[in-house]
């Protein structure tokens, strides 16, 4: 039964259809990226049911990016000990047992437990989908098979939201982890039948000597565990106001300081910064984590923005980000054949000015605001995010040699995670300042003096009163919906302020592409090795 099925998804020289690997390996990366936004939504569902504080809930989050960042760095070394295939199959494997045991926790100290385990079996996931890809496709196909995992990685975020909102509002919270089973076993299947390690990969491993740089692993692990957990809980505890977070930032130096200087000295090592000498593959790397900046940003923005000011349920904001996400699987494929024909800067400067220019349309949003228009302005932004993701990609790993590749994807994708983290704790930081900076000078105005105030308080008060208020309930209640209707506009105010940021930093990535070196034309028209 085997052997027929192999040999249906054959090609005429006997390989294994890269297509089909290209949907083996992306099926299980969909369904960790999906698990880095699901579970949000399903935060207060979880503190409930386990009895705990909304504050300790948010560790099912931390505790999972931290592990993720840890391990993303080093699958690369991992793949080159276990061989690509055996450390693939091993993170999935891991991802899936560690998802039903989430499911099962009875207490939110085992629930963290566990999500530990699934965000270190998730880290490996990416790039090694990345470099499996790299090696199945010819350099001239290359592009349309980075479009089937740009789907997969920038779709999942979009549509988690909202899958996170239905499940929890019509099952339990629990569904949320239980749906990766099924999803993971599959994986494991196809991946065991159709997927192998190239040729030139060295099957090292631990008993035949291969050094282990123990230094780096933890200087590293101590370095962006602490980083992780300074941006997730950095505004709860008011940053460096906290002796918490000072405690770690010391943590966070000492790590990322002394393990850059040991890694850059070592011979073998466990991260390979030496590939950021190449230029093309450090100015991808740094566009990569702007991009994951503002990719996972504006997923959280726009849904609170939907919730908090215009009451939609999970689940209607959810569906805000879906049409989006729809654009994004329709124009990757165009994307893919493009990054072949088109110098892969111009489409990314392209995709850099359409998601700054949708960014502005968001900044235009008013309290009136409603579901068409936030809907379109999305779908416009994912029109843009389309053109980077892949040629972001190709560009990185134009120059990079073969036996590079594990070690590269694993520092891009740290990349965009790490720009993810910044990128959202910067917009939550400045969504609570900005929103007391317009509370101020709104209220500034909303004074005894006021004649505008007087009236409106006025007003309020007669139609209250004639609608059967008394008039000392009336006044109260007068004062209390004009503070309310300000608390509304200078938290409209903040989301807007954050909007124009956002897009200010993608027209700062534009500069930056001119110091990626021209790709040469050979071949399908992609740059060349």
């Amino acid at each position: 039964m085997k052997n027929r099925i192999l040999a249906k998804l054959r090609m005429p020289d006997g390989t294994i259809n890269p297509w089909v690997i290209a949907l083996t390996v992306t099926l299980a990366t969909f369904m960790e990226v999906l698990d880095t936004s699901i579970a949000n939504v399903a935060l207060p569902h979880i503190a409930g049911n386990l009895s705990v504080g909304a504050d300790e809930s948010t560790w099912v989050l931390t505790s999972y990016l931290v592990s993720n960042a840890i391990i993303l760095p080093l699958s690369g070394w991992f793949s080159g000990v276990l061989g690509r295939k055996k450390f693939y199959m091993l993170c999935v494997a891991l991802f899936t047992v560690s998802s039903f045991l989430c499911g099962l926790a009875p207490s939110l100290g085992v629930l963290v437990l566990f999500r530990i385990l699934q965000g270190a079996g998730g880290g490996g996931l990416q790039p090694s989908e990345q470099a499996i890809l790299t090696d199945t496709f010819p350099l001239e196909k290359r592009g349309m098979a980075f479009a089937v995992y740009g789907v997969a990685v920038v779709v999942a975020p979009t549509i988690g939201p909202w899958l996170g909102g239905w499940i929890t509002d019509n099952f339990t919270w629990r569904w949320v982890f239980y749906i990766n089973v099924p999803v993971g076993i599959l994986s494991l299947l196809l991946t065991s039948f159709l997927v192998h390690d190239p040729p030139y990969m060295k099957k090292a491993n631990l008993k035949a000597g291969f050094r282990i740089d123990y230094i780096g692993i933890g200087l590293i692990s101590l370095g962006l565990g602490s980083m992780q957990i300074i941006l997730d809980k950095g505004q709860r505890d008011d940053w460096f106001a906290s002796n918490f977070i000072i405690g770690f930032f010391a943590l966070m130096l000492m790590g990322i300081i002394a393990g850059i200087i040991w890694e850059w000295r070592e011979k073998e090592p466990v991260v390979d910064l030496r590939m950021l000498k190449d230029r093309n593959f450090a100015i991808a790397t740094l566009t990569m984590f702007f991009l994951g900046f503002v990719l996972y940003a504006t997923t959280v923005l726009i849904p609170q923005l939907l919730q908090q000011l215009m009451g939609y349920t999970a689940q209607l904001a959810g569906l805000v980000l879906s049409p989006g996400g729809l654009v994004i699987m329709l124009m990757m494929p165009v994307v893919g054949i493009l990054v072949s024909k088109v110098d892969t800067r111009l489409l990314i400067a392209f995709g850099c000015v359409v998601c700054s220019l949708s960014l502005f349309v968001m900044a235009g949003w008013d309290l009136q605001l409603d579901f068409r228009h936030a809907a379109w302005a999305r779908m416009l932004q994912g029109f843009g995010l389309a053109f980077l993701f892949i040629p972001i990609n190709v560009a990185a790993f134009a120059y990079v040699p073969k036996e590079k590749t594990n070690m590269g994807t694993g520092i891009i994708n740290l990349a965009r995670n790490i720009g993810a983290s910044v990128g959202i704790a910067t917009v939550t930081t400045m969504l609570d300042r900005r929103a007391q900076l317009h509370m101020a000078r709104l209220t500034e105005r909303a004074n005894e003096l006021s004649a505008a105030y007087h009236n409106a308080l006025n007003g309020i008060q007669l139609r209250l009163v004639s609608a059967g208020s008394t008039a000392a309930h009336a006044t109260a209640q007068a004062h209390a919906m004009i503070y309310g209707t300000i608390e509304r506009q200078a938290a409209m105010l903040a989301f807007l302020d954050d909007f124009k940021m956002l897009g200010l930093v993608f027209f700062a990535v534009i500069p930056i592409l001119i110091l990626m070196k021209k790709p040469k034309i050979g071949g399908g028209g992609v740059p060349v090795h």
